[in-house]
């Protein structure tokens, strides 16, 4: 149980910070150039001057980060799937907790709602051994 708690814990939190970072830096930085957007926004704030750095640097992180977020995410559902059935959550439990990946800072609160859990449920099984 400890191996999957911690394991669960560092891929919510690194799939958490990437997404802040893409959703909260990246994406204003590479399309709130005063354009639509996605087809869907018929202009955006003017935030950033296309072509710019700055905008070459949202473009950069939505690229790499916004990639490298939806592989980890993919780890992370793995990872917090495993610990569910380990803990024996119900389904209600574990879909709240893999669907909360999804948003930007609402992660966190999952993360350790779902310690916590572990934590009080599970707590003999989470003392370190003694030789």
């Amino acid at each position: 149980m400890r191996g999957a708690l911690l394991r669960y814990r560092v891929m919510a939190n690194i799939v958490g910070v990437l997404l802040v970072v893409l959703i909260l830096v990246g994406v204003p930085l590479a399309n709130f150039d005063g354009s639509g957007m996605w087809n869907v926004f018929p202009s955006t704030p003017g935030l950033v001057t296309p072509g710019s750095d700055a905008q070459e640097l949202g473009e950069s992180i939505t690229l790499y980060l916004g990639t490298a977020h939806g592989w980890l995410y993919m780890i992370f559902l793995v990872t917090a799937f495993w610990l569910s059935r380990q803990a024996d959550w119900d389904l209600g439990f574990t879909a709240v907790t893999l669907i909360c990946g999804t948003i930007p800072l609402l992660s966190f609160w999952a993360e350790h709602r779902a310690t916590a859990r572990v934590r009080a449920e599970h707590a003999d099984e989470l003392e370190p051994t003694t030789a």
